[in-house]
């Protein structure tokens, strides 16, 4: 029960890996507010009755800011940010990848965890004790290599990881720890919008030769979220199944 009496914000929560960090930090106690496009009101009541959801489009200012208000004045605290939001965008060719759709897979993806965290992180300052609050960026380990047919998706989630980097060592002396992921696919319903032969090709590159399960991104999210990380921030940390070389 590390998040007994400890609230939680879970950005793209209603559904994927998303509501698999919300279930998870709600079965170890903690109050999840779940923020997502469509159906998060439906995933906090499944979670219990303590919980909330916010229909939120992190690329909107407006909306976040709302939503922050909002999530604030029901918790009155708020102890990890989990940005998790994300969109795969299209699977094509750069050149044949129009502007308008790059610019909704960045939007979504890393100006959005910009704008939440810009949201968030002025709250997380302003609350007391020596522990003020964690934030977990959920960015890709095509991040770190790329992937062919796949630029708007790792450029924006490569953007995650600087502004992890950065934004940890901005706050390293704020009592606020900031990290993230780099996992592997994992096996939600993002695989299904891509074909058949697209997905043996991304399992044939992991030497575990399966897809990382959303529980166990879930459990690595909650252990950089709790007291037991105290002295990593800014720091990314992979869920490849040995597919990350660096």
């Amino acid at each position: 029960m590390r998040y007994r009496d400890r609230a939680a914000i879970v950005t793209g929560g209603a559904a994927g890996i998303g509501l698999a960090i919300a279930q998870r930090l709600a079965a170890e106690g903690g109050t999840v507010a779940v923020w997502d496009q469509a159906g998060a009101a439906e995933a906090a009541r499944s979670l219990g009755a303590a919980h909330i959801g916010f229909a939120v489009d992190v690329s909107e200012e407006a909306g976040v800011a709302q939503a922050t208000d909002a999530t604030w004045r029901a918790l009155g605290r708020v102890d990890l940010l989990v940005n998790n939001a994300g969109i795969l965008g299209p699977v094509a060719p750069l050149w044949e990848q129009a502007p308008s759709e790059f610019r909704r897979v960045v939007d979504v993806n890393l100006i959005g965890t910009y704008l939440v965290c810009r949201a968030v992180v002025p709250r997380l300052r302003q609350q007391t004790g020596p522990n003020r609050g964690r934030i977990v960026n959920i960015s890709s380990i095509q991040a770190k290599e790329g992937l062919a047919m796949s630029s708007a998706y790792a450029a924006s989630k490569a953007g995650i990881i600087a502004l992890t980097k950065t934004l940890g060592k901005e706050l390293a002396r704020e009592g606020i720890l900031v990290n993230c992921i780099t996992p592997a696919a994992a096996a939600t319903a993002m695989m299904e919008q891509i074909d058949e032969q697209r997905r043996a090709d991304i399992l044939a590159r992991i030497p575990m030769r399966r897809f990382v399960e959303p529980d166990e991104i879930a459990a690595m999210t909650a252990w950089l979220g709790s007291d037991a990380c105290s002295f990593s921030t800014g720091a990314v940390f992979d869920l490849s199944g040995g597919r990350a070389t660096y």
